[in-house]
């Protein structure tokens, strides 16, 4: 668990793993979309994911797109990294607990950030 208090913006993680995400009092067991302020429930990455999976996320606008790929960290392949930077939009990957912490800091600092967690 990582926080009680609820923070200024709507959508924050109190928990993740490669099986499930726990999004504000919500507990997601499919991969997903989230900003501070929208959740994308509908997203339906291919497997392994390729670059056209990130387009939902890249029209939100971030500045950076965090992808948690489950319990360990597992790099896409180059087109998927290729994709965001040809956009000059970060994306950083970890594994889903990172993924997590990483998203609540920046969304705190107010930052244009995307979260694409791969869970289930």
């Amino acid at each position: 668990m990582f926080s009680l208090e609820r923070p200024d913006f709507e959508y924050f993680f109190r928990a993740a793993s490669g099986r499930s995400c726990l999004l504000g009092n919500r507990e997601l067991f499919q991969p997903f979309l989230v900003t501070p302020t929208q959740l994308i429930e509908t997203w339906a990455p291919s497997n392994p994911l390729s670059a056209t999976d990130l387009d939902v996320a890249l029209a939100l606008e971030p500045e950076v797109i965090i992808l948690g790929t489950g319990d360990t960290q597992v790099f896409p392949p180059a087109a998927v990294m290729a994709h965001c930077l040809s956009r000059r939009i970060g994306l950083e990957v970890m594994n889903n607990a990172s993924a997590a912490r990483t998203f609540n800091i920046l969304a705190g600092e107010g930052r244009r950030v995307a979260a694409a967690l791969l869970v289930g």
